[in-house]
Parts: C-alpha cells; structure tokens; sequence
C-alpha cells in the first residue's frame, strides 16, 4: 500500500509541500522573512523559562506567524465574540489550517483506499475547504452578534446604576471604575467592556474611550449612549437626569421592537400552518371522492 502511495504524483508533491513548510516554519521562528509575514514579536523565545516544551513553542510561533496575517485582528475577533482569553486567539489559525491540511489530507488517503473517481475526491475536498475556511468565522461573527445584541438589552440597566453613582457625587471615570469590578462578578460582558473602557479611559480620555466603545459594540443604544454622554460632558448638563432619560428612552425602544417581532409572528406562522395543515385537510377531504373517480 505504502509503494502505492508513494508512486502517486499527488501524493508525493504534497509531502514534498508538507516538508518544505515545515523547514519554513522552523528556520522562520528565528527571522523575519518578507513583508507579507508578521512574525509573533510580542515576547522572545530568550524571555521563556528553560523547558521540555521550548520546541513545541518555537514550532507555534511558527505556525502563527504563516498562518495569521495580523495576529491582533484575530484578538480583536475574539474579544468581540467573547473570548477573553488571549491565548485561544493565538492558537485560532494555526489550529484551522493544520486541521484543513490534516483533513484534506484523510479524504486523500480515503480516495485511494475506496478507489474514488476524481470528480469525488474534488468535492470531499471542496466541501471540507468550505467547512474549515467558513463555518469557524461565521460562528465567531454569530456570536459577536449576540454579544452585542445583549449587551444593548443589558445597557438601561447600567446606565441606571451609572445615574445612582453619580448621584452619589462620584464622576463618571470613577463611576465606570466601581462598575467595572461590580459587575464582572455577576456579568462578564459588561464587566469587561466597562473594565476596558475605564483603562482607555485613563490612556487618551473619556472622549475617545467613548468613540472607541461604540466602534467595539456598534449598536444603536450605545451610539445613543455614547453620543449623550459626551453631550452632556460638553455642554454641562445634569448627568444624572440626561442618563435617566436615555435608559428610559431605550427601554421604550426595545419595547417597540419586541412588538415589532410579535407582529410579524402571525405572518410567520401563516407558512407552517399552510404547508402542515392546510394541505393535509384539502388532501383528506378530496382524497376519497379523487378515489372514487379513478375507480369508476
């Protein structure tokens, strides 16, 4: 079988494409190679405590930095799904190519043993490329979709507990601060953007780390959010009747919405009713005399 394999042509320019990534990879971890390539710089092999695994390490870099075109978008990808561990996102591309090579690679070796036609073995591996390459990114921009979608029905909630801190008489950088380590006990997601808004914060300004939320959660409640905030900070209006008003506002929006969506429930429902019920009743009522017409 192995003599097989190796007298095929495809079999053997893809194991010589395998083994030439691999010398890539490897003498690659060490330099920078050309400008289509970013090598993860973030930290030095030499800053790495001394370990069994310090290949294993030095063959990720590797495989991140030809496999990831910017590692910091795909941080990016996954703070806004939800992922807060930085270390999945470094592993993301890797993981997804050496699975696309390992699969291609299985409906290959399949092909042989089950003598497929040509044709098949094309569509296997055109299906398997679209499973790899498409379904990961869709469930990632799926579930940043949700995440924003909850966090705008989340957000009168926090703007109301925002208004009582600064009732209180605590500024809005000190009331985003609390809030922050409040509500990552009870809510991660709004723990976390409120915990990153008030580093921004401390960075370039209430301003911009305002501008920089609704770029990072571009919803219509925060842009209202964002957009009376920065009013209020500009002209000098009460905060705490300006954020009451707006949390109720919302409210008042999302309401219309669900209303929106029960309304269109009755049209919704009219297909399945038709095609699961109608049908069935015009089919057993005219059923009997059709057989009678057919037999006479």
């Amino acid at each position: 079988m192995f003599v097989d394999l190796f007298s095929d042509t495809i079999f053997v320019s893809l194991l010589v494409a395998f083994y030439t990534v691999f010398i890539v990879l490897i003498l690659g971890s060490s330099k920078q190679r050309s400008k289509g390539m970013q090598w993860l710089m973030s930290y030095r092999l030499q800053d790495e405590p001394k370990s069994r695994f310090r290949m294993l390490r030095k063959l990720m870099k590797g495989l991140r930095s030809a496999f990831s075109a910017s590692e910091q978008e795909m941080q990016k990808k996954f703070l806004a799904a939800g992922f807060y561990n930085q270390q999945i996102a470094v592993y993301y591309m890797p993981a997804k190519y050496l699975g696309l090579c390992l699969g291609a690679g299985i409906i290959y070796w399949l092909s042989i043993e089950q003598n497929w036609a040509l044709k098949n073995l094309f569509i296997y591996l055109g299906v398997w490329l679209v499973v790899v390459l498409i379904v990961p990114d869709a469930y990632l921009a799926r579930r940043t979709k949700n995440l924003q979608t909850n966090i705008s029905i989340k957000l009168p909630y926090m703007i109301d507990l925002l208004a009582v801190c600064v009732q209180t008489g605590m500024t809005i950088e000190a009331s985003m601060a609390y809030l922050s380590k409040e509500m990552m006990s009870f809510d991660k997601d709004l723990g976390h953007m409120l915990n990153k808004t008030n580093d921004r914060i401390q960075i370039v300004g209430i301003e911009q780390a305002l501008s920089e939320l609704h770029s990072r959660v571009p919803t219509n409640e925060m842009r209202s959010f964002v957009m009376t905030l920065n009013q209020s900070l500009q002209y000098g209006s009460s905060i705490y009747t300006v954020l009451t008003t707006l949390s109720s506002e919302i409210r008042e929006v999302q309401m219309l919405g669900l209303e929106e969506k029960i309304g269109k429930l009755a049209a919704k429902m009219s297909v399945p009713l038709i095609l699961f019920v109608m049908f069935p009743i015009v089919i057993l009522i005219a059923a009997p005399g059709i057989m009678r017409m057919m037999n006479g």
